[in-house]
């Protein structure tokens, strides 16, 4: 009998180093998680390129008068909005500056919301209620590359004439790859605990995100 085929979103791969992480003494979880995040910092400093070319997009929005909107679901959309929430205190910003929006709503910061990620017309829909438009940078981020809520609202700020861009650790499929202007892939491997990308990709995603926002 042949092996089911292996996800191609390394994402949700199993990782072997970690197997045993559920029998091991916490120095043990320790370790193993710091070796597993000292990836993290050089997957990130891979995409510099893209990740200036995106500092660039943004800052020339905001010159214009334009605004950064992120958009994800679960995890990813959490990390958008709190970017985006730490702009005012930070950089005395206005609140409508830097904009986090989470499938499924603010209550979704706090509780999962079930198919949420799963809908292209939802983000297609939230980019509208949002009126994107041309000279606004949109920033999708989906750790698997393949979040539908994500697809459609890149596309949907695309026909809007918004500029793209897509944080992803997984290499994404071509259909994502053409919603996206500029792709930042910082790719960290399997997680320590399979499929939960709060971790290393979380991790790569917050990191890209101070970039973007200090940097422009």
């Amino acid at each position: 009998m042949s092996a089911p085929p292996l996800d191609p979103r390394v994402t949700e791969r199993r990782n072997p180093r970690t197997a045993d992480i559920d029998v091991a003494s916490p120095l043990a979880i320790i370790d193993l998680m710091t070796a597993e995040d000292r990836a993290v910092a050089d997957a990130v400093a891979s995409q510099r390129e893209p990740i200036a070319h995106a500092i660039a997009a943004i800052e020339a929005a905001f010159r214009s008068g334009h605004r950064l909107l992120y958009l994800g679901a679960g995890t990813s959309g959490r990390l958008g909005v709190l970017d985006a929430s730490e702009c005012p205190p930070t950089f005395g910003t206005d609140p409508h500056m830097v904009v986090g929006i989470i499938a499924g709503g603010d209550h979704a910061l706090r509780n999962p919301i079930e198919g949420a990620e799963d809908d292209p017309a939802a983000g297609a829909a939230a980019v509208d209620l949002h009126t994107v438009t041309a000279g606004d940078v949109v920033v999708g981020i989906a750790a698997s590359g393949t979040t539908p809520f994500v697809r459609g609202a890149l596309l949907r700020a695309r026909e809007l004439g918004a500029t793209t861009a897509l944080i992803a650790c997984s290499e994404p499929p071509p259909v994502m790859r053409a919603a996206a202007d500029i792709l930042m892939l910082p790719i960290v491997g399997p997680e320590v605990l399979t499929g939960s990308t709060r971790l290393k990709a979380g991790t790569a995603t917050k990191l890209v995100c101070n970039m973007l926002t200090t940097g422009a």
